[in-house]
């Protein structure tokens, strides 16, 4: 009797300890984390310390999420700016933006001419396949 209370403590101590683990490699889903994956990716191309950088709006989808960003210089009216999408997974615990390739979107983060519209005057004009590359 008292082997099996023992087998069924140890037993216990492990699904514990393993939940423990799997729960320690999850990212956080909180709009901090998100914000801190973002600024991360954007910090080698521009300044982010001279911009207030917003999360927008979240979708976490598993291990995976899609983030709305606003970026615009530190102190700037809040309607201006830009905002830009970016596809974020987790990786050893924490959140990481995925290259656009990855995430399926042009490598500017937006489709070329969204609007179909007419060209600002002296924009060289755009090769039809140039949004498809």
């Amino acid at each position: 009797m008292k082997s099996l209370a023992t087998l069924v403590l140890a037993l216990g101590t492990l699904i514990l300890v393993c939940c423990a683990l799997s729960g320690c490699n999850r990212a956080s889903q909180s709009k901090e984390a998100i914000r801190a994956a973002v600024i991360d990716y954007v910090a080698g191309k521009v300044n982010v310390g001279a911009m207030d950088v917003d999360v927008t709006s979240i979708d976490f989808k598993g291990s995976e999420a899609d983030a709305t960003v606003a970026f615009r210089a530190k102190g700037a009216d809040p309607a201006t700016g830009l905002q830009m999408r970016y596809t974020l997974e987790q990786k050893s615990g924490k959140w990481v933006v995925k290259d656009k390739a990855q995430a399926g979107g042009s490598p500017h983060g937006a489709a070329v001419n969204p609007g179909g519209g007419a060209l600002p005057a002296g924009h060289p004009p755009l090769d039809p396949g140039e949004g498809k590359r």
